[in-house]
């Protein structure tokens, strides 16, 4: 029966070339697709990823990272306070102009807090020293920052809100949601260059000592911070993604593509193979002619929708694996895990045996005198 099957579709190698191409790709709009969701997700909390905290306590009702409210920086005293907690401090994130060498104004996300070194925050400096950050008014930049600001080298300044401020050095793989290129300033040159952040904080990051208690330490910090919420840094991860998935429609136009994605498997999967059945009708009727039963026939279309999805998968990998340098160069990541591969290979196995049920009908109707008939 594997012969017969795999014979049957290789009888016409350009019929069989169109099943595999719709099978690749339907797999690889997936697979990118799904990826850039992954990507962008990544980086709506790689910053909360990366911080070495236990717990973040933020503003009431804060959606995500990126926007945040403000409180008195003062409430940092009252969770060093807490039994449990080993450190915490004050951490500022806020949307600054930065006037460009080429006379433009462009927004840049500032991370601010008094200490980056002990929390080894930001986590991969490829160039300058975070100690550094505490000795004037200095920045480090991401690399990434090149597409909207274009290129800067370490010991360039650049202007914020009327305070020059020097780049001491660059940091890598900090993005945001949004696209707007981070910086990282101490916390006394962002409360100074900006009014509505003087005596503030958007967050304080908690770490815990390794014996503490996590959920008794949360709601210690509740009864202390009435008026702040108090996360574990999975809530607070899970907490901005949620927010860019329902919010911005995110999550429905990706559902979208990927049922687009699987229907055009479908159809070309059910179409080819329901042609392929209609011209080996006698072949079929043989099979019974000769003691076999519909579900040996039914045997051999799965097998042939097995062999066109394990095929086309096969050749999806290489242009979807291809993408991820070519968003690199986009600022855009691309994450194809092995989960993600294991449930695509899956679901491609899936609904190219669903298009195989499509010829079952005309099978079932098949008379072995057929076989005999001119």
């Amino acid at each position: 029966m594997v012969d017969l099957a795999f014979k049957t579709l290789w009888y016409d190698k350009t019929r069989f070339g169109i099943t595999v191409a719709g099978v690749a790709f339907a797999v690889t709009l997936v697979l990118v697709q799904v990826g850039l969701f992954f990507g962008l997700l990544d980086n709506a909390t790689v910053t909360i990823d990366h911080m070495p905290a236990d717990l973040w306590i933020t503003p009431h009702n804060t959606p995500n990272i990126d926007f945040a409210q403000t409180f008195a920086e003062t409430n940092v005293y009252r969770v060093r306070s807490v039994p449990g907690v080993a450190r915490a401090d004050n951490l500022i994130v806020a949307f600054i102009p930065m006037n460009l060498p080429n006379g433009a104004k462009e927004s840049t996300l500032c991370y601010a807090m008094e200490d980056f070194k002990r929390w080894g925050f930001p986590w991969h400096v490829v160039d300058g020293n975070l100690g550094q950050l505490t000795e004037g008014p200095y920045l480090m930049m991401d690399e990434s920052s090149r597409r909207r600001f274009g290129p800067f080298e370490t010991g360039q300044y650049r202007e914020m809100l009327g305070q020059r401020f020097k780049i001491i050095g660059k940091t890598r793989e900090a993005r945001s949601f949004t696209t707007t290129p981070i910086c990282f300033v101490d916390t006394k040159w962002v409360q100074q260059i900006v009014v509505e952040q003087r005596n503030k904080a958007a967050y304080i990051v908690a770490r815990l000592a390794p014996e503490a208690d996590v959920g008794a330490v949360k709601a210690e910090i509740r009864r202390r911070l009435p008026f702040n919420d108090v996360y574990t840094k999975e809530e607070w991860s899970q907490r901005s993604r949620n927010y860019w998935i329902t919010s911005t429609g995110l999550g429905l136009n990706i559902s979208v593509t990927v049922v687009l994605g699987i229907l055009v498997g479908i159809v070309v999967v059910a179409q080819t193979l329901y042609a392929s059945t209609m011209e080996h009708l006698k072949e079929y009727g043989t099979v019974k002619a000769i003691g076999g039963s519909n579900w040996d026939i039914y045997q051999i279309l799965f097998r042939q929708a097995g062999i066109a999805a394990v095929v086309g998968f096969v050749l999806a990998l290489g242009p979807s694996f291809a993408m991820g340098p070519i968003m690199g160069r986009l600022d855009l990541k691309l994450i194809i895990s092995p989960v993600l591969l294991g449930i695509v290979f899956a679901g491609t196995l899936a609904f190219c045996l669903a298009s195989a049920a499509f010829s079952f009908r005309k099978v079932a109707g098949i008379d072995p005198a057929i076989v005999f008939r001119g």
